[in-house]
């Protein structure tokens, strides 16, 4: 018996605080819970927040007790990272449960192992497990989408430029240092990492190799150069791509993506391309067990005043099968690592829960999905009503 619309899965960290929140605040409507391993920190989050909820003790590795979360569930929004690490038990309870699954993971090597386990069950079923639904990836993956549907045409490539304000959150970092403990070998070079079989052509395949160097953009005024979560954030829009393509609506014949960091001059993205080998440095050599203890850690994060500061700000170049330059953009106020992530995985969890019969491929459709290909335009309505604004593309 599903008695809960949603269920915060990690309630208790510092994004899913602010997950709990957005949803107190936004819907006074919803019968819901929050759910983590830690009684008295959740009841601590429920007097704090106000929130009209009901609380859930399930660790992440007890499968009954999440068997039991899921199975109560029509959605359950996840913040609990690295998810490697956190996740992969409540998925699966999810996918046997029948419940549709929404989180903020950037670990792309995890969701290849999601797809190979449970892609076929969930899309049996008719159920939507959804990762990456915070500023990983959203911007890029929805925003990519929203423009190809707005070109009404076949598109041949198309390139993002990102800019923001704000820092990392304390759980991504976790996730970005614990990464090259784990061995992953192709899997980090791999583009099209999460595309289902035999949907890269070799043209695609020579074009999609990521990127390290700077590039002048006059259509956008800028400069294009290494951006941090372009290793994530491709392989979303990727397979958003191949699964329009298996459901007739292709983007375009050998579509293209990739995906830089904007500055608005030469020497800023030089910098930035120096900031970034700095991070390989760190991250692939031993310094990072010195500088890991001296960054944030799990659960902590800026002040409301920081996070109110941030921004983030997402352009596009397309390029249409006809040889037409067209730009369009994707930005909000906000931190992106926190108070965007937060509104952004809401929303889609809410999307699932209201939005059924406006979803991509109907009711019945499901698998291990995208933001693009598992909510498509009815998520850019919701984030269009919510301060996220879209603009159309246009002549370049």
């Amino acid at each position: 018996m599903k008695d809960l619309d949603i269920v915060v899965y990690g309630a208790t960290g510092f994004t899913g605080r602010l997950c709990v929140e957005y949803l107190a605040a936004r819907r006074r409507d919803l019968k819901w819970a929050i759910a983590g391993r830690n009684g008295d920190k959740l009841a601590e989050v429920k007097q704090t927040t106000g929130a009209n909820v009901e609380i859930i003790i399930a660790e992440a590795d007890n499968v009954a007790a999440l068997e039991a979360l899921a199975g109560r569930a029509k959605v359950v929004l996840s913040t609990a990272g690295p998810f490697h690490r956190y996740g992969s038990h409540l998925v699966a309870a999810c996918v046997r449960q029948a419940t549709h699954y929404v989180d903020i993971t950037g670990e792309n090597f995890w969701v290849k192992g999601l797809i190979e386990k449970h892609h076929a069950e969930a899309a049996r079923k008719g159920v939507r497990i959804i990762p990456s639904c915070g500023f990983d990836s959203i911007p890029s993956d929805l925003g990519s989408f929203f423009a190809i549907q707005k070109t009404g045409q076949p598109i041949k490539r198309v390139e993002s430029f990102h800019s923001y304000k704000g820092d990392a959150s304390g759980g991504t970092l976790e996730t970005i240092f614990s990464m090259p403990d784990l061995n992953l070998g192709d899997d980090l070079t791999d583009p099209f990492l999460l595309n289902p079989a035999d949907t890269a052509t070799p043209e695609m395949e020579k074009q999609s190799g990521d990127i390290f160097a700077i590039a002048a953009k006059s259509e956008i005024n800028g400069y294009g150069a290494p951006f941090i979560m372009a290793g994530a954030n491709t392989r979303v829009v990727r397979r958003s791509a191949a699964l329009w393509a298996q459901n007739q609506k292709p983007y375009g014949p050998d579509f293209v993506y990739q995906e830089f960091a904007f500055h608005p001059t030469r020497w800023r993205a030089f910098k930035g391309l120096i900031g970034m080998a700095a991070m390989g440095m760190v991250l692939f050599t031993p310094l990072r067990k010195l500088v890991r203890p001296l960054l944030k850690q799990p659960g902590q994060g800026p002040s409301e005043a920081e996070r109110n500061a941030g921004w983030f700000d997402c352009k596009f170049i397309l390029e249409t099968q006809s040889g037409d330059i067209m730009v369009s953009a994707i930005r909000g106020d906000g931190d992106p690592g926190y108070k965007v992530t937060s509104k952004l995985v809401s929303e889609c969890a809410l999307c699932l829960l209201e939005d059924g019969d406006a979803l991509p491929g109907g009711s019945t459709y499901g698998g291990v999905l995208t933001s693009a290909s598992g909510l498509g335009m009815a998520l850019v309505e919701r984030l269009s009503q919510v301060g996220i604004e879209f603009d159309a593309p246009r002549m370049a």
